[in-house]
């Protein structure tokens, strides 16, 4: 015996739709199953005799849609074994059908034929109702899986799959993600049926229709305001390309890679200054500075035809995969530390060079008191390092004092205690690593301490009416003892 399972689709709507072949095979097959009866043609086919089998009892068994998918595909694949069956969906078998690409992939491994006998899809219909044309763009996303990353609002959307209120509310959330709450949408329920439904509402109000059942999609206009699109990957790539473009501006197209550099320095420390304020819309405006550097590299790069945002983008994405295996693969890692373990370890396998030092991982572009970090924790890996702290703070100790040994006054004095001093202040980073201390975040809340109490004793001399030149050091230390005790 052939196992097989037929499909077939029951089209957008009313039975005068329904083509003839498919009316035909729907009234004589020997077993009939229907994904949901909730159909304004089986009402009418019921009437001449229609018998079937319908799944909707299973959609009460489950909080996710791709259970209850899994049951139905599962099910038909089981009856397979035995008897020849015809399955019947919404619309087309192969649009916006989950069960029907379940049983596509399963059907082969468990020895059944699947079929696709036809059908009329929901979407000629709703575009005729709608009078839009899809040759603009449109995008066709399932309701009960919907991802604000998918979304291109400047297109057609059309959302299938709102079988109800909940679905609907998860979708207004997507939405909103992207759009505003106001923004006007569509529910159309039933396209080019007699019960042909359209509702043209806001938003916010997407939820609240108590129409909405297995026949309804949500239609979203393109977006046309530039506010709105703002929020776009896509068109802030345009802005830059426009800007480095023959009509753009004087001073974008004039940049190179190397004229920009400092400014990629100059942002990197404005977000972290604004990370140590916890001033969240200052973060929000210096991580979008840092992305402009990244953006004009990249422009840069595809001006000149070397490489595009979107090599940056697949090499991050490759690296990522790549190089979190416990994530994405079967590697496992139960902690922070463990990652770090494996990070390093892929790391030094994507190096193919076996002559190359272990060192050379480390930025020469980096603020000198983080690469002494970098190249210490580099060397310590290999086991280039003390085993405990105390020989590490007595190295400290040894620094100090062949640095003060040479400060003789002479000028062969000062060259080598400048040697020293950058000894001293190598085996001071030491100490920092032991203690898991960034040093440059380190120097970084001092800087900040020392500047909020200069400021107070600023204000404090600023307030008396008498110039700096008239303050001893006592007084104005003074002053820096206030300022401690205040807590600054």
């Amino acid at each position: 015996m052939v196992k097989k399972i037929e499909i077939v689709g029951l089209g957008a709507g009313d039975l005068e739709q329904l083509p003839v072949g498919i009316y035909k095979k729907l009234l004589q097959a020997p077993l009939l199953f229907l994904r949901t009866k909730e159909h304004p043609v089986i009402p009418e086919l019921e009437q001449e005799g229609l018998t079937y089998t319908s799944f909707d009892s299973i959609y009460e068994k489950y909080d996710q849609f791709e259970s209850v998918y899994e049951e139905i595909t599962r099910t038909l694949l089981s009856k397979a074994q035995t008897d020849v069956i015809t399955y019947a969906v919404p619309g087309h078998p192969l649009v916006a059908e989950r069960t029907v690409q379940l049983l596509l992939e399963y059907g082969p491994s468990e020895g059944v034929e699947i079929i696709i006998g036809g059908g009329q899809s929901f979407l000629d219909p709703l575009f005729a109702s709608l009078k839009i044309d899809p040759v603009e763009g449109f995008q066709l996303l399932d309701g009960t899986a919907l991802s604000a990353s998918k979304l291109q609002v400047d297109q057609h959307i059309i959302i299938s799959q709102v079988y109800d209120q909940f679905v609907a509310s998860n979708v207004k959330l997507t939405l909103m993600e992207k759009l505003p709450d106001d923004y006007q949408v569509y529910i159309v329920t039933a396209a080019g049926s007699k019960q042909e439904h359209i509702e043209k509402l806001p938003l916010y109000e997407l939820d609240r229709n108590v129409s909405i059942n297995n026949l309804t999609s949500v239609y979203v206009p393109p977006v046309t305001e530039e506010q709105i699109l703002l929020k776009n990957f896509s068109k802030l790539r345009v802005i830059i390309a426009e800007l480095r473009g023959p009509n753009g501006c004087p001073w974008d197209k004039e940049q190179t890679h190397e004229s920009l550099k400092r400014y990629l320095i100059e942002e990197t420390y404005e977000v972290i200054d604004a990370i140590d304020n916890e001033d969240i819309d200052h973060l929000i405006e210096e991580l979008g500075d840092v992305l402009l550097q990244v953006m004009l590299h990249a422009q840069i790069g595809e001006d000149e035809g070397y490489f595009s945002i979107d090599d940056v983008i697949e090499g991050l994405s490759a690296k990522m995969i790549r190089r979190h295996p416990h994530v994405f693969g079967n590697a496992h890692a139960a902690n922070s530390e463990e990652v770090l373990i494996n990070w390093q370890e892929i790391k030094k396998q994507e190096k193919t060079e076996a002559s190359s030092s272990l060192l050379e991982g480390v930025s020469k572009s980096l603020p000198n008191l983080l690469r002494a970090y970098e190249l210490q924790k580099k060397a310590a890996m290999v086991g280039f390092d003390w085993q405990e702290i105390t020989p590490a703070v007595e190295k400290v100790k040894e620094e100090l004092d062949e640095f003060v040994d040479e400060l003789d006054g002479t000028t062969e004095g000062f060259i080598r205690a400048k040697k020293e001093f950058g000894d001293l202040l190598f085996a001071f980073v030491n100490v920092a690593r032991f203690l898991k201390i960034n040093p440059e975040e380190a120097l970084n809340e001092t800087n900040q301490k020392f500047t909020r109490r200069f400021q107070y004793i600023e204000d404090k001399v600023k307030a008396s009416g008498r110039p700096f030149e008239d303050y001893t050091l006592e007084e104005l230390d003074k002053y820096w003892d206030e300022a401690k005790l205040t807590g600054l």
